[in-house]
């Protein structure tokens, strides 16, 4: 049997004050990460056999013995019940303002301290040293070292959506869930997030827009320089994919050699509150896969501001289309959202989305009906629906009483619903393939030419409005089950 070898252990500490506790939690993952990496260095430099090395993420406990009277406005910083709770937390450095706000509305509302120290679930290496920044763990291939032999590494089997699926409400100690993630899952997703956007997670701002086309990416970036040139701002950097940072406006970034999967631009702002987008591209398999990671960060908003067939005679290109429900034919989340949930409109995202169309075109009322129309997306898992025989596709559309189709929508909807993050959609009419209206060639240059500036302008006023209200009004109760985790 090798020896096993672990960082000084820590008892558990009780605390009342928020900012201590994640002081501690930082201090209490540091040593494990570094212990792992100088373990790591050892055996590669000198293929040590015969040890073990291992180290543990901390955890956050709640021990609550009463039924506390809540501030039943809020959707979060509570727990239900009597009974002890706990979660595993990883990067505490990146998701420090988080935790600490987090905590400070548990021990508001119970009045009981919380409890730091370490848990029973080891760091897997690869995100250790993911974590301390240093060099990637080779593959088996590189190195006659067997990895799993002296450490621990990912597994799937406990790295998953069990939590926020609803499927798990009992921890394998007894305890309750704290939080929607735990350590592992989120870890996986900083990886991943890394990977197809070519942007570190410490970039992500608090609000994001996702976008299905690269004309957006443009005007994104042309918005951001102004916002740069401009001190009232509040911005004050650009990151553009390969982490290139950018404070001086006229700044000439340099190209990457090879594009990432679904690129992220930030602009950034004091605390996380400046925009990001996504461009995800096109199809619901991308849509699910950017929310999937993204939402370990707990965004406080995220939008689809893209393209999207219009469906009505009376629409026209360019005109606006306000999502307030979905038709989900995307297929990629029935496994983990039954099709027969519901995917409510949350009034908050509306009324910024419709706010930021009336001042951005300067219209309202009834007028702005010329150019909006509120109702439901239908989004699809076949690019090329329209050469599908149309008597079953357009009986649907037209019972459903969809006004637009797209391949995106309701997907970053329903993974907002799973995953607790407020979402909205405002989409624009490229093309009415069912009125002879495809998008061709000429007119889609036109179109952009004349509509995406505007368009993306829309969106990131919106989510200036939603950045300017109340956490507490964004979060909906909307979004939260019978039986929630208190962590947002």
């Amino acid at each position: 049997m090798p020896t096993l070898q672990t960082p000084p252990e820590h008892p558990h500490r009780d605390f009342s004050d928020a900012e201590s506790a994640v002081t501690h939690l930082k201090q209490l993952y540091s040593e494990a990460v570094e212990f792992l990496s100088q373990g790591f260095g050892q055996v590669t430099r000198t293929g040590e056999q015969g040890v073990r090395y291992r180290a543990f993420y901390p955890e956050i406990r709640l021990v609550t013995t009463r039924f506390d009277a809540v501030d039943s406005r809020l959707s979060f910083g509570h727990v239900t019940e009597p009974g002890s709770y706990a979660t595993t937390i990883t990067r505490p450095d990146l998701f420090h303002s988080y935790l600490r706000q987090q905590i400070e509305l548990l021990l508001r509302t119970h009045d009981a301290p919380v409890s730091v120290g370490p848990s029973s679930t080891p760091i897997p290496v690869h995100f250790a040293l993911a974590a301390t920044a240093a060099e990637a763990v080779p593959g088996n291939e590189s190195t006659a070292l067997s990895l799993r032999d002296v450490f621990d590494v990912p597994d799937l089997a406990t790295t998953n959506d069990d939590i926020v699926n609803g499927e798990r409400v009992v921890n394998t100690d007894g305890s309750r869930p704290l939080a929607l993630f735990t350590a592992q899952r989120v870890d996986y997703s900083l990886a991943r997030l890394a990977h197809y956007t070519a942007t570190d997670p410490a970039h992500f701002q608090n609000h994001v827009l996702f976008t299905n086309y690269q004309f957006y990416v443009d005007e994104f970036e042309s918005f951001a320089r102004a916002g740069l040139r401009d001190p009232e701002s509040g911005y004050t950097a650009l990151v553009l994919p390969g982490n290139v940072e950018i404070t001086d406006p006229d700044a000439i970034a340099p190209m990457l050699e090879r594009a990432p999967q679904m690129p992220a631009y930030h602009l950034k702002r004091e605390n996380g509150a400046g925009i990001t987008l996504v461009n995800i591209g096109v199809g619901p398999s991308n849509a699910k896969t950017a929310t999937d990671h993204i939402a370990v960060l707990r965004p406080h908003a995220w939008l689809m501001v893209g393209h999207c067939a219009g469906l009505r005679h009376s629409q026209r290109l360019g005109d606006f289309v306000l999502a307030h429900a979905y038709l989900r034919e995307d297929n990629v989340l029935d496994a983990d959202l039954p099709v027969w949930v519901p995917i409510p409109a949350l009034a908050e995202i509306q009324i910024a989305l419709q706010d930021a169309v009336a001042e951005v075109t300067q219209l309202e009322g009834y007028a702005l009906k010329q150019i909006m129309r509120t109702g439901t997306v239908a989004t699809i898992d076949n690019r090329n629906w329209e050469l599908r025989d149309q008597s079953g596709p357009v009986q649907r559309l037209s019972q459903s009483r969809a006004i637009a189709l797209d391949m995106e929508s309701a997907t970053i909807a329903a993974n907002g619903f799973r995953f607790r993050v407020p979402y909205g959609t405002l989409l624009c009419v490229s093309d009415k393939p069912l009125h002879g209206e495809l998008k061709l060639p000429g007119m889609a240059s036109d179109f952009y030419r004349t509509q995406v500036t505007r368009h993306l302008k829309i969106g990131i006023h919106a989510m200036e409005l939603l950045r300017d209200m109340p956490l507490e009004r964004i979060h909906s109760r909307k979004l939260r089950s019978f039986s929630e985790t208190a962590f947002l």
